[in-house]
């Protein structure tokens, strides 16, 4: 009776043991692959300004790696097939291959162009033309890297209409263009690329950065295009505060007039604070929205705890964006 008793415990106990095995089990970047939603923050770390993309048959994101800026001397990626179960791609780039880079590699784009990736991104937050910074590129053959730079010198090196070199975004408009828009201290460029980004094409006025900054315009410039529209869109306040947030313009042209709309994504006193810094995902060929961003947990007052989460971004029947909310839940599975 005994040796019976202690049979039934023990197959009870390993039916426990798998039963929990199975409930946590986790890919490589910690989160849950039987969970319904992604749940916020969609991966485990300290990241910020998440540029999200789509390749091929998965859902990109490359971060800031949210740290002092001394310790900002890399950038990792993260994968999925369905936003819910990310894989996460180290060091898919850093100083080492970067030789004029020391510091603050902030703020990632990464674009597919033929066969090639290539990745834009802020280094040494530069502070005055005399010093060696600004935005770079690098190159790899597949979109975890490894990337290598692709110049041996910055794209953009110097202040041009005030704006910082930093937080680039790479546009591609209807004719196939390639435009690279960017810029801190509250002013934005946009500048036509060359066909193989090594620099630049002059506008036809014969200059080659042109302001477009909207009102309040602070950092973090994004574009899309919907129903013939620039949405153009940027964060305001101060990156370390509970007031930042993002807000957007609509054009008929990526040169603006950009009329500020308003605010669509800010902090939650309830959810989480710093809501910011964004971009915006689209399943190709549907009319369904994502925006990717970073905000702090309440829990946190270090200016450098930050958290990349995902919403789900929608259209009034007048092309206006809709406030987004922010959730704990996160967004539901969605393959490709």
């Amino acid at each position: 009776m005994k040796q019976q008793l202690r049979i039934c415990l023990a197959f009870a106990l390993l039916g426990l043991c798998l039963s929990s095995c199975t409930t946590s089990q986790t890919n490589k970047a910690g989160e849950n692959k039987n969970a319904v939603t992604a749940g916020n923050p969609v991966f485990p770390g300290w990241y910020a300004d998440p540029e999200g993309i789509i390749f091929g048959k998965k859902y990109w994101i490359y971060p800031t790696f949210s740290a002092r800026y001394k310790d900002q001397v890399h950038l990792d990626a993260f994968s999925s097939p369905d936003l819910v179960s990310w894989t996460k791609h180290n060091r898919i780039i850093d100083t080492a291959s970067v030789k004029w880079a020391k510091k603050a590699m902030w703020a990632p784009a990464v674009v597919q162009k033929g066969k090639k990736y290539f990745l834009f991104f802020g280094a040494n937050d530069i502070q005055s033309d005399q010093e060696l910074g600004g935005i770079g590129v690098a190159v790899a053959d597949k979109p975890e890297g490894p990337f290598k730079d692709y110049l041996g010198k910055p794209l953009v090196d110097k202040f041009h209409n005030g704006a910082q070199p930093i937080d680039q975004f790479v546009f591609q408009d209807k004719d196939g263009q390639y435009y690279l828009i960017y810029g801190g201290w509250r002013h934005c460029n946009i500048a036509k690329l060359k066909d193989d980004f090594t620099g630049f094409v002059p506008f036809p006025d014969g200059s080659t950065f042109k302001e477009i900054t909207p009102q309040n315009y602070v950092e973090g410039p994004f574009m899309f295009i919907r129903n013939g529209k620039y949405y153009f869109m940027w964060s305001e306040g101060g990156w370390t505060g509970p007031d930042y947030s993002v807000a957007y313009a609509v054009a008929d042209s990526p040169f603006g007039p950009f009329e500020r709309v308003g605010k669509i994504l800010q902090q939650d006193p309830a959810i989480a604070t710093g809501a910011g810094h964004h971009s915006v995902i689209q399943v190709p060929k549907k009319d369904e929205w994502y925006i990717v961003y970073h905000r702090r947990p309440l829990t946190e007052t270090d200016r450098d705890h930050r958290v990349t989460c995902i919403e789900q971004m929608s259209f009034d029947q007048h092309g206006f964006i809709k406030p987004v909310k922010l959730t704990k839940e996160g967004v539901a599975r969605r393959p490709l």
